[in-house]
C-alpha cells in the first residue's frame, strides 16, 4: 500500500502534562505525607507534588514515584536500583525493557522538574503528519507499526530505529516493538496524525524529508506464533 506523507512538524518536548491526572497528583501527595490532598484546588496539586517532593531526597522520592506507578512491573530490588540509576543516567532511554520507556520518561520527567534539574533531563519527539493513501479505498488508519514503516522512508540513515530494527522497518518481519517504541499515534483527522515517541529513538534531526512516498504491507506471522 502506497502513501504520500507529509510531515507538517517535528518538536522535542520536555513534557507531557496531560500524562499525570488530578487523581495521579492526590494519591502522590498521599506516598509523600501531604494531609488533605484531596481537598486541595486540581489548579494547583502539581505545585504542591513538587513542594512535597522535595523534602526528601532525590532517590527516595524517586523510589515512591516508581512504586506508585510501576509496582506492577518491578520489584522492590529493582525500584531502589533504578532510583539510584536514574541521578545518574537515562533509565528511559536505557532500560532493557523498551515498554517501560515512556513511564520512564514521565516519572524522570516529574523528578527532574521538583529537583531543578538534578536528574537528567530526558526528552520525547512530537510528530504531527499527513499519510495520504494513493489509492482512495486505503482508509485503513494506521497502526504504529505501519506508521514508523511508512515515516522511515523520510527519516535518516543513522536513525536508531532504522539501525536496529532494519527488518522490521522494512516490513519484511513482524514489528511487535513498534507498540511500545511509540508511545502515543493519533488519529487527529481525515489521514493526519500525531504521533509521540522518545527522542532517543527519533529526533527532529532525524526527519530529512518534509514530503516523501512510502510502502507499507503488514509482514506475515509465522504460523508457528500466529
Amino acid at each position: 500500500m502506497k502513501y504520500t506523507l507529509t510531515i507538517a512538524s517535528a518538536s522535542t518536548i520536555e513534557e507531557v502534562a496531560e500524562y499525570w491526572t488530578s487523581q495521579d497528583y492526590i494519591q502522590l501527595l498521599e506516598k509523600f505525607n501531604f494531609p488533605d490532598a484531596a481537598s486541595a484546588s486540581p489548579e494547583s496539586l502539581a505545585d504542591l507534588l513538587a513542594m512535597a517532593i522535595t523534602d526528601f531526597e532525590p532517590n527516595e522520592a524517586a523510589a515512591l514515584v516508581l512504586d506508585y506507578k510501576l509496582a506492577d512491573h518491578l520489584n522492590e530490588g529493582q525500584i531502589q536500583q533504578i532510583s539510584n540509576d536514574m541521578l545518574l543516567d537515562k533509565i528511559s532511554e536505557e532500560y532493557p525493557d523498551i515498554c517501560l520507556h515512556a513511564p520512564l520518561f514521565h516519572i524522570n520527567q516529574l523528578l527532574y522538574k521538583a529537583f531543578n534539574g538534578k536528574f537528567p533531563n530526558a526528552k520525547a519527539t512530537l510528530l504531527h503528519f499527513t499519510a495520504i493513501p494513493q489509492e482512495p479505498a486505503q482508509d485503513a488508519v494506521l497502526s504504529k507499526e505501519g506508521a514508523l514503516c511508512l515515516l522511515s522512508q523520510g527519516l535518516s540513515e543513522s536513525n536508531l530505529i532504522k539501525r536496529l530494527f532494519s527488518e522490521q522497518m522494512a516490513g519484511t518481519v513482524p514489528f511487535s516493538d513498534a507498540e511500545c517504541i511509540v508511545w502515543d499515534l493519533q488519529s487527529t483527522g481525515i489521514h493526519t496524525y500525531s504521533l509521540l515517541t522518545s527522542a532517543y529513538w527519533l529526533s527532529n534531526e532525524d526527519v530529512v524529508a518534509q514530503e516523501f512516498e512510502g510502502a507499507y504491507k503488514p509482514a506475515a506471522i509465522p504460523a508457528e506464533i500466529a
